[in-house]
């Protein structure tokens, strides 16, 4: 990878991160030469991160307005909530990858910390241990195309956990979230992709009851 598209990759990330953990809300604007000053770079390296948050559904241009936040439309979470659940089992049926050592590691090592999470509950600690959770799932498929519209799909929906979490029992989050480590570690330890995928799909499912019953 070339410096500049290590440079890409850096500026995407982090941009990323800051609305997925509501560092930057829906509506936020996002103007250009402050972010370009905060990050050391030109205005053409940062609209092309922009077009590719934009491609994703995290950001949207508007005509003499600028670069703004997006929200997810309460009409579409239910059916983007469906669509991730089947996603979720597809990723274990479809080219999926051998459990490696590291897997396994990475696993426990979660799991670790959900156990503290769940000792003392923190929503932004929640967020940002359920994406890396996330990604770890990913890596049990090699199924490129499968990825890409997961991730899309967990991008747009990963800010609604956070925004709605006064209306919710973090603790009870909290818990939820550590069985389900615990569920898919003992199915990696198995070696059982398939399981650990169903385990995702039914967890999915369950959170977003919870958030429905919340509504």
């Amino acid at each position: 990878m070339s410096e500049a598209e290590t440079r890409h990759h850096q500026l995407y990330d982090v941009l990323r991160t800051r609305i997925c953990l509501l560092d930057y809300p829906p509506g936020t604007k996002l103007g250009e030469e402050a972010l370009a000053a905060e990050f050391g770079v030109s205005r053409t390296p940062l609209r092309r991160v922009l077009a590719r948050l934009s491609d994703e559904g995290l950001v949207e241009t508007r005509h003499g307005v600028g670069t703004l936040v997006t929200d997810v439309e309460p009409s579409e979470l239910a059916h983007i909530y469906a669509l991730r659940m089947e996603l979720a089992e597809l990723i274990g049926r479809l080219s999926p990858r051998p459990v490696t050592e590291d897997i396994v590691a990475s696993a426990e090592d979660m799991l670790a910390d959900a156990e503290r999470l769940s000792a003392a509950p923190d929503p932004r600690a929640f967020a940002e241990l359920n994406a890396a959770f996330f990604r770890l799932g990913l890596r049990l498929t090699g199924n490129g195309p499968l990825i890409e519209v997961a991730e899309r799909l967990y991008l747009k929906t990963a800010r609604i956990w956070l925004a709605r979490i006064g209306e919710l029992d973090l603790m009870r989050e909290c818990e939820s979230f550590e069985a389900e480590i615990r569920e898919t570690l003992a199915a990696l330890e198995a070696g059982d992709v398939q399981a650990a995928a169903l385990v995702r799909r039914a967890h999915i499912s369950m959170s977003f009851s919870r958030l429905r019953t919340a509504a």
